[in-house]
Formats: structure tokens, C-alpha cells, sequence
């Protein structure tokens, strides 16, 4: 018989780290989002101006690779940043906690009492965590924070990358694949189906009805794609 306590014993996610996995599946669908929508929009605009496949293919991994590296840069700098910050903030606490712990004490205490403890329960609460890990309790009721898992720039650049890449790589063969008399129309299907696909992915991520976030990225692609079309035929037309 299983003699775990019912409470813990469940299949619901908890913790930090189901949040944190959350977060970068949910950045690698926007990731992804925006590497169709944009290289799609790229290539569209490139074919309603000429039939050959070489300056398509060419603009659409010239966007890849320039909207990758934008990914992983924008991402490597954003993360690097907010990993500066959640250690410095770390090292404060390290530093509050080796020279006023009695203090540091009182402040837990307070916090788990401001959640609706009661004075005495709030203070062997914080008692209990501090005994066992006083830096991570502080680290994770004061601040959010949890020590150990603190996120990788270089991880979190090449996620995004990819992502982008992957996203990318889809408008780029159905533009390229199909003969040139469909190929724009083929385009935008197979971007929009794309599209919903992703949308309703985020929209179950996030615990959100699909109807409402399908409707919105499959009606900006849409506008992208023909937006750049009708600017590819005005400039084709005028020998620009």
C-alpha cells in the first residue's frame, strides 16, 4: 500500500521547475510564430515579383539566418541580464542572511504570516525551513527565486534560435516546392494551417480557449503575407 502523503502524492504539476519548463515551451511556440510569420511574409513579398526559385530561396535564408541570430542575441542579452540581477539579489541575501539571521528569521516569519499563518505557526514554519535551508526558503519566499535554477543565456539563445529556424524553414519550402503557377496560394495555406497549429498550442499552454489566440496569429499572418504580396507586385510592376 501506498503510505505517501496524498497531499504530495498527485499528478498535477508543481514546483519552480514545471513553471520554468512552461515558460521555455511557451517561448519556443512564440519563437517559432515569429519565424513564419516573418519569413513567410519575406518570401511572399520576393515571389510576387519573379517566378525563379534562386531569389526566393535566397531571401528566405537570408531571413533565417538574420532573424536567428536576432533570436539568440535578443534572448542572450535579455536573460544575461535578468541572470545578473537574480545574483545579485541572491549574493544580498547570502550576505543579510551571515549577518543578521535573527532578523532574517523574523522577516520569513512575517511573510508566511502575511499569507494567513498564524503568528506562532508562521514562526516554527520559518524555523523548520531555515533549519533545513535557510538561504533557499529566503531565496524562494522573499524573492521568487529559486537557486538552482536559475536560467542559461546560451541555453536560452539557442532555444530561441532554433525555434526561429525551425518556424522559418516551413514557408520556405512550401514557397519553394510547389510549381510556380500555385506556389503563392500553397503559401498561404499552408502558413495559416501552420499558424493555427501553433496558436492553438500556446492557447493550451497557457490554459486559454483556443478560438480567441488561433484568430488572432492566423489574422496577423494573413495581413503579413498580404501586405508584402501587394508591396512585391507594386514594386515588380514599376521595375524597382
Amino acid at each position: 500500500m501506498d503510505q505517501r502523503n496524498p497531499i504530495l502524492h498527485t499528478d498535477e504539476p508543481h514546483g519552480a521547475g514545471t513553471a520554468s519548463k512552461l515558460n521555455w515551451l511557451r517561448a519556443g511556440v512564440l519563437g517559432a510564430n515569429d519565424g513564419i510569420v516573418s519569413t513567410a511574409g519575406l518570401v511572399v513579398g520576393v515571389a510576387a515579383t519573379t517566378i525563379v526559385r534562386g531569389p526566393i530561396l535566397t531571401a528566405g535564408i537570408a531571413g533565417l539566418t538574420a532573424g536567428a541570430v536576432a533570436m539568440a542575441l535578443g534572448e542572450y542579452v535579455s536573460v544575461s541580464s535578468q541572470r545578473d540581477t537574480e545574483r545579485a539579489l541572491l549574493d544580498k541575501e547570502r550576505r543579510e542572511l551571515a549577518e543578521e539571521p535573527e532578523r532574517e528569521l523574523l522577516e520569513l516569519a512575517a511573510i508566511y504570516q502575511a499569507k494567513g499563518l498564524s503568528e506562532p505557526t508562521a514562526r516554527l514554519v520559518a524555523e523548520e525551513l531555515s533549519a533545513a535551508d535557510a538561504f533557499a526558503a529566503h531565496a524562494h519566499a522573499e524573492l521568487g527565486i529559486d537557486p538552482d535554477e536559475l536560467t542559461n543565456p546560451w541555453h536560452a539563445a539557442m532555444a530561441s534560435a532554433l525555434a526561429f529556424g525551425f518556424g522559418a524553414l516551413l514557408p520556405i519550402l512550401a514557397i519553394i516546392l510547389p510549381p510556380a503557377a500555385v506556389r503563392i496560394p500553397v503559401t498561404f495555406v499552408v502558413v495559416l494551417l501552420a499558424l493555427a497549429f501553433t496558436g492553438a498550442l500556446s492557447a493550451d499552454i497557457g490554459g486559454a480557449p483556443r478560438g480567441p489566440a488561433i484568430a488572432r496569429i492566423v489574422l496577423g499572418g494573413a495581413v503579413a503575407m498580404t501586405v508584402t504580396f501587394v508591396i512585391g507586385r507594386l514594386l515588380g510592376a514599376t521595375g524597382i
